[in-house]
């Protein structure tokens, strides 16, 4: 198997906090994983490791084949993440913001790839308005663009579309799918099991730090008898993790 992201053996410690402890975990090019644990499960610590947001204590990863601490510039050019903060410059349009990131990464006459994105996303309507006068819903969808516009092969999306709308929901995972069909490798955190058990193939559960469960979509849901389909809510992992996770760890 051909890897898209490669983590051996990541620890990492904030003070007397250990946020990843011994990680290791591989995710082959062109899969759609799953990524998920209860809050403080270190997640986002891994992701911001991925990014090169911060140093691993210990251990090795690799995006694409590539070491993201030292070959950091083409680790990220390789990598586009989605964070959960809604971050943005108040001072640009839609379009300005997408032409400034794509210079970030020396991209020129981008244009046509912006107006693609920006369609895919239905902000074609919002190109020209300034960022702080959108909604919260059209601002996450200006943050997943702007992770795209470099065309990354490796995408990461850090609970995007927690509390946003069902209609952004789906055209993302519409847009999303598609990506991961034409070969990008997607890994996503999210709280909502629905969505974990309609779109990812592979589930790595962490919780304090560690793997406790990784495998097949369909086996981890079929091993603890857990279904997001039952019902017309979505279920939240929160709710979930209170009862998988204390079989797993004690």
């Amino acid at each position: 198997m051909t890897l898209a992201i490669r983590v051996d053996h990541v620890s990492k410690n904030y003070g007397e906090l250990r946020a990843l402890n011994d990680i290791s975990l591989e995710i082959g090019q062109g899969e759609f994983f799953g990524l998920l644990g209860p809050n403080g499960a270190g997640k986002t610590t891994l992701i911001s490791i991925l990014a090169g947001l911060c140093r691993a204590d210990a251990g090795l990863v690799e995006v694409m084949g590539t070491n993201v601490q030292t070959d950091f510039r083409l680790a990220r050019r390789l990598l586009g993440v989605v964070p959960q903060e809604l971050v943005f410059d108040p001072f640009f349009t839609v379009r300005e913001a997408l032409r400034f990131q794509s210079g970030y990464f020396g991209l020129r006459n981008n244009e046509d790839w912006i107006d693609e994105i920006m369609a895919n996303l239905d902000l074609t309507s919002k190109a020209n308005s300034n960022m702080r006068t959108l909604s919260g819903g059209m601002k996450r969808r200006v943050l997943v663009a702007q992770a795209l516009v470099h065309r990354p092969p490796v995408i990461v999306l850090d609970e995007p579309t927690a509390g946003v709308d069902v209609e952004l929901r789906q055209s993302l995972w519409q847009f999303v799918s598609r990506l991961n069909q034409d070969g990008h490798t997607i890994v996503l955190t999210t709280h909502y099991l629905e969505e974990a058990e309609a779109l990812c193939q592979r589930i790595a559960m962490l919780k304090q730090g560690q793997i406790v469960a990784l495998d097949t979509t369909a086996n981890l849901l079929n091993r603890y008898g857990v279904t997001a389909k039952s019902g017309s809510a979505d279920v939240d992992l929160e709710d979930v993790f209170v009862n998988i996770m204390a079989r797993d760890l004690v």
